[in-house]
């Protein structure tokens, strides 16, 4: 096999089930196993988008009005936190005749803040997946809807442990995980849900009316912007590697102050004009960064060894050593002037520039 085979078949990746589809499923075949009166191994389930998918059927027990169904949320290569969660279904038949209610046990968090599009005080079902599992549940059951209604609580027992590694206690969502997707399927590697949830971070900051947020590339530099910007923990957003297009949604959603904060290797890329710092996409540019010495008047011997570099972490070293001035100060420069370029000119922007212990380097505004 030669190499250009190999890697194509490395990006053949498995796709998954979102939590949405997960507790699609686990109705659907709660409705079935109480219509048909025996377990149901695997169901299949119409997406939103109107093409099926079928889902394994982890546990199943039904009585004449009642069922309770479960299904292991399977992320296929996607890097999830819910992968391999157990999502359960207890469903049971109620005397509101064609109506289905759909609530949150166990697990499942509760909306605290505005700018979610859900109701505040109520379980973090987005409207997708319960769109999906009303029509799932309208398809499969219409002749019970004629004389019954149906009533369905979706509870994850591991949800309240998984939230913390969520982005929901930043957004205000209480106690457990979503119930999310869009497409009732995950793209392993999407980074389609990962500008969901920078969007959402926007908007339930908007919502709680604070136009200031903190752009970040991770945690520890959120961490470390948190000791010095004082803001509610919703303005914190953390960027990841798609600073373009966070600071580009920060210019449509009228945002009046962004910080983007972050360490050397993230803010090298970013002055460099990378909008999407992943590591894999794209390599810290050492001549960009021995450019960059040079306008700090540093010698040659350390411009050549700056291009030698192994990581930007080793050029901040050789910086520090051989004390050269304003370089960390150009980062910042440069950074600052490609992100008030995504955001069309039209955000402030405050770039902080931290050190690996929490000091900060350099900033620009």
């Amino acid at each position: 096999m030669n190499q250009r085979d190999m890697s194509e078949k490395k990006v053949e990746l498995r796709t998954g089930y979102t939590t949405g589809s997960s507790a699609t499923a686990a109705a659907k075949s709660a409705l079935l196993s109480i219509i048909n009166q025996k377990k149901i191994e695997n169901v299949d389930i119409i997406l939103p988008r109107g093409s099926s998918i079928q889902i394994p059927v982890n546990s199943c027990e039904f009585e004449n009005e009642k069922a309770k169904c479960t299904v292991i949320k399977n992320g296929g290569d996607d890097p999830d936190v819910t992968h391999g969660a157990e999502i359960i279904v207890e469903l049971s038949l109620t005397e509101k005749i064609d109506e289905i209610e759909i609530d949150g046990g166990e697990g499942v968090g509760i909306v605290t803040k505005p700018g979610l599009g859900l109701e505040i005080g109520k379980p973090a079902i987005n409207p997708v997946p319960k769109k999906m599992i009303n029509e799932n549940l309208r398809d499969a059951g219409k002749e019970i809807l004629e004389k019954k209604g149906i009533r369905i609580v979706i509870s994850v027992p591991k949800g309240k442990e998984l939230a913390p590694k969520t982005d929901n206690p930043r957004l205000g969502i209480k106690d457990g995980i979503s119930i999310l997707g869009t497409s009732g399927i995950v793209i392993p590697f999407s980074t389609a849900s990962y500008a969901a949830s920078i969007r959402q971070n926007l908007d339930v900051a908007i919502a709680a009316g604070n136009e200031t947020v903190v752009l970040t590339t991770g945690g520890r530099s959120e961490e470390y912007a948190k000791k010095i910007v004082d803001l509610p923990v919703h303005c914190f957003v953390q960027m990841g590697d798609f600073s373009g297009y966070t600071i580009q949604q920060c210019g449509r959603k009228n945002i009046k102050k962004a910080y983007v904060v972050g360490f050397i290797g993230k803010l090298a890329k970013m002055a460099a004009g990378v909008k999407q710092t992943h590591v894999k996409g794209s390599k810290v540019d050492m001549n960009f960064l021995s450019e960059l010495a040079k306008k700090a008047n540093a010698n040659e011997e350390v411009i050549q060894s700056i291009k030698k570099a192994n990581t930007a972490r080793h050029v901040s070293e050789i910086i520090k050593e051989n004390n050269i001035t304003g370089f960390f100060e150009l980062i910042c420069s440069e950074t600052y002037r490609h992100m008030r370029k995504h955001s069309e000119e039209k955000v402030p922007i405050d770039v902080i520039l931290f050190d690996f212990e929490g000091q900060i380097l350099a900033r620009k505004s």
